[in-house]
């Protein structure tokens, strides 16, 4: 079969030595073996991240950490913010958990607004906010930082942020932002397969799961943390193979650099978005593009499948809108360990095949 290569929003591109890396011997989850390679994971996410959080990297998808934070978080309401398919997913989970959710509802391609939070946060007392920093769906970015100095106003409101198509790709200051129970996912920024999650928990966020029940089991916070601070281990059997992939890539990012990771996405996102709106024009709301994933407005009226179709002849593979604005856009990721030669490439081929 031959490989497309991916531009998509996830799984990403992933290198061929960091495929090669998962083929080490197996080892025993209980041996020492592992317990250098997880602390080792730990140090490292803690280190590039900058943070002083405590830091957990469960077998599972970015989902079910989201789930996890409203369980763990929450013990009645929240305040979900909703602007696309992924933000409505902790409006979804928190229902599904059998907590008091309010939403701020907003039209797909919108983000929220610091302000429109503190008008709830003034008018209800909640426990948690969720947000989604990066929205996968329509290629937004929500001004989190701006949110985070609303939320330092409510210190005993916890902040959830769901960073699963963006964090190690889009600079994102945890401690420094106050984020309390940070999501991400092996599949994205990380240039990972997936079947990894991520979880940076605050001090405040712990404090907090003391006193709510229903943590469940799996994703229980206060043990995963007990387990982890008795023995370097994780409670359950991990996907070992995939964590050798992790510790390989965690040492290339160090060898860039986080600041040049961060430039270069910013690169590749400025040059796919003159792109964009030079042919078509851009889905987000202006000023609020995300920095991993263009989504673009088909105004040209092309199948996007047939587009992809074509691609797929040459070895590429962008993805089409998703869910309700499928076809009425398509977007390009530009994450991982992507280059703007090979953005500029996939653009090529796409300009080649439209006649653009």
């Amino acid at each position: 079969m031959m490989h497309k290569k991916l531009f998509i929003p996830g799984p990403t591109e992933v290198r061929k030595d960091i495929l090669d890396a998962q083929a080490q011997p197996m080892i025993g989850h209980r041996m020492k073996a592992f317990t250098e390679l997880y602390t080792g994971l730990i140090s490292k996410l803690q280190e590039l991240l900058q943070t002083q959080s405590f830091v957990t990297v469960p077998t599972a998808s970015g989902t079910a950490l989201m789930e996890a934070a409203i369980r763990n978080c929450v013990n009645k309401d929240v305040l979900c913010c909703t602007y696309g398919a992924f933000s409505e997913r902790w409006f979804k989970i928190a229902k599904a958990c059998d907590r008091a959710a309010d939403a701020i509802a907003l039209d797909w391609g919108k983000v929220v607004k610091p302000e429109m939070i503190e008008e709830k946060l003034k008018a209800k007392k909640y426990e948690a906010v969720a947000v989604v920093q990066n929205e996968t769906s329509t290629g937004t970015r929500a001004p989190i930082e701006e949110i985070a100095d609303v939320m330092k106003k409510y210190p005993d409101v916890l902040l959830l942020v769901d960073t699963v198509s963006s964090l190690m790709g889009d600079k994102i200051e945890i401690d420094n932002l106050g984020i309390d129970v940070c999501v991400t996912s092996s599949q994205k920024c990380f240039a990972l397969p997936p079947g990894l999650a991520v979880g940076i928990i605050s001090e405040k966020a712990l404090k907090k799961a003391e006193t709510v029940s229903g943590k469940g089991h799996y994703l229980n916070f206060l043990d995963i943390k007990d387990y982890f601070d008795k023995k370097g281990q994780t409670p359950t059997t991990p996907a070992i193979s995939l964590m050798w992939a992790m510790d390989k890539q965690l040492d290339k990012m160090k060898a860039e650099g986080m600041e040049n990771r961060y430039k270069r996405h910013l690169e590749m996102a400025k040059y796919v978005q003159e792109w964009a709106k030079k042919h078509f024009s851009l889905f987000p709301e202006p000023g609020y593009e995300s920095v991993t994933v263009t989504c673009i407005s088909n105004t040209k009226g092309i199948s996007v499948a047939d587009l992809n179709t074509e691609l797929g002849k040459r070895g590429f593979a962008i993805s089409n809108g998703y869910g309700k604005i499928k076809e009425q856009t398509f977007r390009i990721a530009h994450m991982g360990d992507l280059t703007l030669d090979e953005i500029k490439e996939v653009t090529k081929n796409i300009d080649e095949i439209l006649k653009l």
